[in-house]
């Protein structure tokens, strides 16, 4: 006879427990989906001049094809994310990653702009909807202790991808054509698709919610802790369902949530408008400065590296010291740096270098380390359409970055007029962020 139940609940199950072999399993799974997600996302910019070249395109005929993407992207991230939290972030990983994987591939077959950006567009659907359900998987495996860490792991993937796609371009592009970069993006997801679907569990809190058979459920928490025994009628609680009955997406506008939410997207809009403006208009910046090229992929690049290199650091802050403490004062040091980096376009190449690379950790490290807060600031059952959504109006941010600074440059600002402007938001980020922290900083059940 099988002992009555005991309670299972979450998140202080994870919370309390050791990581296990099969929680950095899930992590893994989800990283790989992160970094392909990157390859694809990047890659089209390294076949975009021999596309122009081969179909004899103008490079304003490319804007489209990248922007198609980007507004995929867009829908994933606001429309369909959504539906992950009604049907499961297993499912919904599985289909975006099958959808991707086949939308690159059958852009190899791709004649003309029409047929690609079309084919661009549901590509960047599907790269739109695996990245929020990735992310709120590996929040929900992770303890609370670790969170921020393991959601800035996974986003590392996405980055690099970017970097694994300017490698896999250099060689492949020159030895068997454009089209081979797709055939690499469509084949490597294709190829995961079969381990997700051995390996990669569903969501608990999505079990819990839809009542799929306890002992399906119990396995997974066995699977976390062995030495959880069986039950006959195990019973499950979720902290965060327990206190309403909302959807996921009118859950982002409850009375007590609906003032973090909107500066929470007031943040990502400003991150990334910054990111963007800085690596579309960094190299055409230089350029125009007379810097050799390799000069300028190395201070762009440097700009990424950093992003990565801050992980490493921010990371383990906003789960020791504080998320909230850690974003804000990240991007108020931005500020700093932004502008340093201004004030570096004069000085020797090192300075300029060093200054492109600390730039780099505020912004491209503020933007995962902001992803990693919307994890924190979200609980489970609304946590892939908290961080799709902030995601998708971010983007506006975005677009909005690179044409305001090109206005800049257009009405005759200096690069480092353009930087010292630049530094302005970063302020304005962090005082939002340390303002966020007073006011939800102990009170969100994660």
């Amino acid at each position: 006879m099988l002992p009555e139940s005991k309670p299972l609940q979450l998140p202080q199950f994870v919370d309390e427990r050791r990581v296990s072999p099969f929680q950095y399993g899930v992590i893994i799974l989800c990283g790989l989906v992160m970094f392909l997600d990157g390859f694809d996302t990047q890659a089209i910019s390294y076949m975009a001049p021999y596309i122009a070249q081969e179909w004899s395109l103008s490079k304003p005929m490319l804007g489209p094809i990248f922007s198609s993407s980007l507004a995929g992207l867009m829908v994933g991230y606001l429309v369909l994310t959504p539906l992950s939290e009604r049907f499961g972030h297993k499912k919904a990983i599985i289909v975006s990653t099958i959808v991707f994987s086949l939308c690159t591939l059958a852009s190899v077959w791709a004649t003309n702009v029409t047929e690609l950006m079309v084919l661009r567009f549901i590509t960047g659907i599907g790269l739109g909807t695996a990245a929020p359900s990735a992310i709120a998987m590996t929040g929900e495996y992770s303890p609370k202790r670790l969170r921020a860490t393991f959601v800035l792991a996974i986003y590392c993937g996405f980055s690099l991808g970017f970097i694994a796609a300017g490698l896999a371009a250099g060689w492949f592009i020159p030895h068997y054509g454009w089209r081979s970069m797709f055939w690499v993006g469509a084949l490597a997801p294709l190829m995961l698709v079969p381990v997700l679907f051995r390996f990669l569990p569903e969501s608990m809190v999505f079990m819990i919610k839809n009542k799929v058979p306890p002992q399906q459920i119990l396995s997974v928490f066995r699977k976390i802790d062995a030495s959880v025994g069986q039950q006959s009628k195990p019973v499950f609680v979720v902290e965060a369902l327990e206190q309403g009955q909302h959807g996921a997406l009118a859950s982002l506008f409850t009375r007590d949530r609906i003032m973090g939410t909107v500066l929470l997207w007031l943040v990502f809009a400003i991150n990334l408008g910054e990111f963007y403006a800085l690596q579309s208009w960094l190299p055409s910046i230089m350029t125009g400065l007379n810097y050799p090229m390799s000069t300028v992929v190395m201070a762009t690049t440097l700009t990424t590296v950093g992003g990565i290199a801050a992980a490493f650091i921010t990371g383990p802050s906003m789960d020791r010291l504080g998320a909230y403490k850690t974003v804000g004062i990240l991007y108020l040091v931005g500020f700093v740096f932004v502008a340093l980096t201004g004030m570096a376009f004069n000085s020797p190449l090192w300075v300029l270098l060093s200054a492109n690379f600390l730039a780099g950790c505020c912004i491209s490290g503020g933007q995962k380390s902001l992803i990693a807060l919307a994890a924190v600031f979200y609980p489970a059952p609304m946590r892939s359409t908290g961080v799709g959504w902030a995601l998708g109006i971010g983007r506006i941010g975005g677009i909005a970055g690179p044409i305001v600074v090109g206005a800049a440059l257009g009405i005759g600002w200096s690069p480092s007029a353009v930087f010292y402007g630049m530094a302005i938001p970063m302020l304005i980020a962090g005082l939002l962020v340390l303002f966020l922290g007073r006011r939800y900083g102990n009170s969100n059940k994660v």
